[in-house]
């Protein structure tokens, strides 16, 4: 079996030809000579700065893929380079703590950062000010919408002032038109901080809307099939035009590894 490495050593920003580096990797779960392939040969690297979806059907691994570049797990074999320090992680469900206000939630992830406790509020007012939830500092889970507990854990994973930054369907449980407003505020954040971003879902529009580059895996096991470069200028609209062209020859490309995948 090839040799299996997780390297997340720090180094200067200004000195990273990539944030994340995925190096022929593949995963298998379950016990010795009963063994599922989830994810086979994957090699992709992100670029400082760069914005990057995985887009796939349901259990093609892409989950699975976003936890082993946050060293939550080991990959069977290959190597994963995150050489800015550890990635910061935000879920498909917000996560924060409901007895804690929004901003002790964020202050809990710059304690864990090692920030000086006098500095910890007011950093996290600022982070909070980044995601537009000015005045939010002092409400509980409970007085929060789906969106704005979803600002809230976008703000906690900049509070751990990481270089690369891993979503995992982040959008996926709110509304359409809420979501369409986080997409703009992601993006815009995105370019404040020029984080690079890793970005999981299965809703193609989402892809366009949101990535520079995207990256089709194949089902079962996880494959790359197919990249595609993004040039449409930002800020772009999930319903313009241009969206849509590329979003219809992606999904045609998705049902066919969809199909190949149902004949096997």
């Amino acid at each position: 079996m090839a040799t299996t490495l997780v390297k997340q050593a720090t180094a200067p920003v200004d000195t990273l030809s990539y944030a994340a580096r995925i190096d022929q990797v593949s995963k298998s779960f379950g016990r010795p000579g009963a063994q599922q392939l989830v994810l086979d040969d994957i090699s992709i690297d992100v670029a400082p700065g760069e914005f990057v979806t995985l887009l796939g059907a349901s259990g093609c691994g892409k989950s699975t893929l976003l936890n082993l570049v946050a060293g939550l797990d080991k990959p069977s074999s290959g190597a994963i380079d995150v050489p800015g320090g550890r990635p910061a992680l935000m879920f498909q469900e917000h996560a924060l703590f409901p007895w804690l206000t929004a901003g002790k939630n964020i202050e809990l992830a710059l304690k864990m950062r090692g920030m000086a406790k006098a500095e910890r509020a007011p950093e996290a007012e600022r982070l909070l000010r980044l995601v537009r939830l000015t005045g939010a500092y002092g409400k509980r889970v409970h007085e929060l919408s789906g969106g704005m507990r979803q600002r809230v854990a976008l703000a906690r994973a900049l509070a751990q002032d990481s270089q690369l930054l891993l979503m995992d369907e982040p959008f996926a449980a709110l509304d359409a038109i809420t979501r369409d407003v986080l997409h703009e505020e992601l993006t815009r954040i995105w370019s404040e901080t020029n984080v690079s971003v890793l970005f999981v879902t299965h809703n193609v529009r989402e892809a366009v809307r949101l990535a520079e580059r995207v990256v089709l895996l194949s089902s079962r096991p996880g494959r790359i099939a197919r990249e595609w470069r993004v040039d449409i200028p930002q800020p772009r609209r999930i319903e313009d035009s241009a969206v849509a062209d590329l979003s219809v020859e992606i999904t045609e490309q998705l049902r066919g590894e969809i199909r190949r995948h149902g004949q096997h």
